[in-house]
């Protein structure tokens, strides 16, 4: 292999493995993946924007990993979690005695990143007061810690995210137009989980097995139906929730099989038993909807129970009835189609099994 090659190889190594977290493989990921690939090599500051939960953290780590600071540290902040007061002490750091309280030197976080890259989430919840001192360290390079009338100079490079719109900020005098334009040199937005909906099974398969082997628990089989759900449903707290849910229904999921987290089909429960008798004619798969439709969780649902109504003839109980297509009990799927109001003529309902819902006074335990 002569030079050219090994540096090419060692170019791909690394970033495949400033995406090796990133799952997924949609024309809307792969679009950001490429801005990443384009951006990262360049010190140029980048400023990346998304909904809560759409792994803006993730995407700041590939810029570091796939750029010629990989080496070097990545340091992190996020400005909303820090008081008002205190978020200047750690941008810049401060001398002791500087402020009441202020017992011992401190190191800032842009003299921890020298060299490397820093790394400030919620970008917009820094106050109008600071915004003037970090637009100088961003365009200088040099800043004074608290206290201190010695200037410091750093080679940083900065990654900056935020999940509300700077600009509409700009217009209502919150932020400042210069400091603006300075972090929106390479801006990447992010596509929220609605947006991305082919990525799903995959990132359900990479969390299941996480949470599977944290919990020391075998998942072997996720209904069809429950992927359906996911489909269906459009996610307001992004990939964060998806996480949040499967790790939920990890702990519940009953003899292997992972049955829909969801808020209201939480509470896993083992299918109605058929007796022993197997099907010669096994189900179809649980139809999957349009995923460019975004519907809420109530709609999702309705439209998911009535996908299973449908498919079993209006059938409730039996082996072959919409419960068991659903995973739930006969008695809870009774009680959800009565809150959603779903009806059917009672005409040709000879069974109990057929659609006959009673008035239940009360969700079944575990809703």
């Amino acid at each position: 292999m002569n030079s050219s090659e090994a540096i090419a190889s060692s170019n791909w190594d690394q970033a495949e493995r400033a995406f090796e977290q990133i799952i997924g493989n949609s024309p809307a990921l792969e679009s950001v993946l490429g801005q990443v690939e384009c951006v990262a090599p360049t010190d140029s500051t980048v400023l990346i924007q998304g909904e809560t939960g759409t792994g803006k953290e993730l995407i700041a780590h590939a810029i570091h990993n796939a750029s010629l600071r990989c080496g070097r540290a990545l340091v992190k902040l996020n400005c909303a979690a820090i008081p008002l007061d205190l978020l200047e002490s750690e941008l810049f750091g401060h001398e002791k005695g500087a402020f009441t309280g202020a017992i011992a030197q401190k190191t800032g976080r842009f003299e921890m990143a020298d060299g490397g890259t820093l790394f400030l989430d919620e970008v917009g919840d820094i106050p109008p007061a600071l915004q003037p001192k970090l637009l100088r360290v961003l365009q200088e390079q040099e800043f004074e810690r608290l206290g201190s009338g010695r200037t410091h100079k750093v080679n940083v490079r900065l990654v900056a995210a935020t999940n509300r719109d700077l600009l509409d900020m700009v217009t209502r005098n919150e932020f400042r137009n210069d400091l603006y334009y300075r972090l929106n040199v390479f801006p990447i937005a992010l596509p929220p989980l609605r947006e991305r909906r082919e990525d799903i099974p995959a990132l359900v398969e990479h969390f299941v097995e996480i949470f599977s082997r944290r919990m020391r628990r075998q998942i072997h089989h996720i209904p069809q139906e429950t992927l359906a759900a996911f489909s269906l449903y459009s996610w307001p707290g992004n990939i964060r929730e998806l996480q949040n849910l499967l790790e939920r229904a990890v702990i519940l999921a009953q003899d292997g099989v992972l049955h829909n987290p969801l808020p209201t089909f939480a509470e896993p429960t083992a299918p109605s038993p058929n007796n022993g008798t197997a099907s010669t004619h096994p189900d179809p798969p649980m139809p999957c909807p349009d995923p460019a439709v975004p519907m809420t969780l109530r709609e999702s649902e309705r439209a998911l129970i009535l996908h299973a109504l449908e498919a079993s003839g209006w059938k409730i109980g039996g082996p072959r009835g919409a419960a068991v297509k659903l995973g739930l009990n006969r008695t809870t799927l009774m009680y959800r189609l009565k809150k959603l109001g779903i009806e059917r003529s009672l005409r040709d309902t000879a069974s109990q099994d057929n659609f006959i819902t009673p008035e239940p006074t009360e969700p079944p335990a575990g809703l």
